[in-house]
């Protein structure tokens, strides 16, 4: 008789395995030597160990169901339990109960991740339903409002599914929100002729106010008020196409004519007033080249004074040259100006004491770090010495820049 530890051939050639239930018989070998019978059915439970681990390793290494996992087991538990092998069986077994613990887990995991997704699926739900709601309670906008409301139903269609009830109730309160936008677009539109037949009416009575101001030469008025029928005719709404195209040629027609009146006269009234352009002209540049080198701020504020004088003088301006003269010389106020202020916080002693404050801080700090340094270095610290090394840097940095300062006010 020939044996291993998990069983044995006889001298008949019958083949036995051992388990923890005894001896049972697996096969007859009568083909060759008994340690060829052994190596033939230990071959075989080699074969049933790859199946045990590969279903452990899919199991912790993929997604597998705990289902198909729980199928997977009871096949090879049977397998291993009717085996014709010869191995540690029992092995096999506890292995294989072990893997029922575990894919008992992965049921438990899966049923508490499908609770999960079908939670989010709602709230991804109730959202896509509660934008619905107001997008058919709301808006007004009806091209832009009905792609939205379309493109909610693709959301919808797209998001993964809730439980059964959850699903029948938000999809009622989907289907409510897009008929009840249907009904207002379908409303506000068959009230829409109605509207643009009262624009109508009113763009007909601004029309015929601005052609009785068509020939008005009262400039200044006139031009007010063809804007504010122009404001009018912008707020009253939209009349149908054909109407709104036939009104606006006579609105446009009766504001051309007076405008090009006006813009003549004027035209030949800013002619002569090429004079004045001239003058100020000449007195811009005076201005520009003295006022500069005035160092006294009080002595330029009165010589501006007197170019301020000058240039009133000289009377109004054309309107192409206006805005470039008019501000060109207030940027000569504004330089006079700003040398004005920085002269009095020249001279502000209040200012001055501020300065002479901060640089007496500063100096301050740079002596307490002095002492910083000096015991880091006698300790030998060189991170104490590089951090005082370096705040010491900076404050030189700012205490150069606050002597500046005070330095100016003085």
């Amino acid at each position: 008789m020939t044996t291993d530890p998990w069983g044995r051939v006889d001298d008949d050639g019958t083949v036995y395995v051992r388990t923890s239930e005894g001896e049972r018989v697996v096969g007859s070998w009568q083909a060759g030597a008994p340690e060829e019978a052994l190596a033939f059915f230990r071959r075989k439970y080699d074969a049933l160990v790859t199946e045990v681990e590969l279903l452990e390793k899919r199991l912790s290494t993929t997604d597998l169901s705990a289902g198909q996992a729980m199928s997977s087991i009871d096949k090879l538990r049977t397998a291993v339990r009717d085996a014709a092998a010869v191995g540690d069986l029992d092995a096999l077994m506890r292995r294989l109960d072990a893997l029922t613990e575990r894919a008992e887990q992965r049921k438990v995991e899966q049923k508490q991740a499908q609770e999960q997704a079908r939670s989010e699926a709602r709230d991804v739900k109730e959202r896509i339903v509660a934008e619905a709601e107001r997008v058919a309670e709301e808006t007004t906008h009806w091209k832009s409002g009905g792609e939205r409301m379309r493109q909610l139903i693709d959301e919808w269609k797209a998001a993964p599914r809730a439980d059964r009830g959850t699903e029948q109730a938000l999809w009622k309160r989907m289907s409510a929100a897009r008929n009840a936008f249907s009904k207002r677009r379908k409303a506000y539109f068959a009230g829409l002729d109605q509207q643009r037949e009262q624009v109508r009416e009113v763009k007909e009575e601004i029309v015929a106010e601005a052609e009785a101001l068509a020939d008005s030469t009262e400039w200044g008025p006139t031009s007010g008020r063809y804007r504010e029928l122009m404001q009018r005719w912008k707020a009253s709404g939209r009349a149908d196409r054909a109407s709104e195209d036939r009104l606006w040629a006579r609105f446009k027609a009766a504001q051309d004519t007076f405008f090009q009146a006006r813009n003549a006269v004027f035209a030949e009234r800013d002619a002569e007033l090429r004079v004045n352009a001239e003058a100020k002209e000449k007195i811009l540049e005076e201005a520009k080249s003295e006022l500069p080198g005035i160092a006294d701020p009080r002595e330029a504020r009165a010589r501006l004074r007197e170019y301020q004088e000058a240039w009133e003088e000289a009377g109004p301006l054309p309107r192409d040259s206006r805005d470039r003269l008019e501000g060109a010389f207030r940027k000569i106020e504004e330089e006079v100006r700003r040398a004005e202020d920085k002269e009095w916080r020249r001279t502000n002693p209040e200012a001055r004491a501020r300065a002479q404050a901060t640089v007496d801080q500063l100096r301050g700090s740079l002596e307490e770090l002095q002492g910083r340094l000096d015991k880091a270095r006698a300790a030998g610290d060189d991170r104490r010495v590089r951090e005082a090394e370096e705040a010491m840097e900076a404050r030189r940095s700012w205490l150069e820049e606050a002597e500046k300062a005070l330095n100016e006010m003085s």
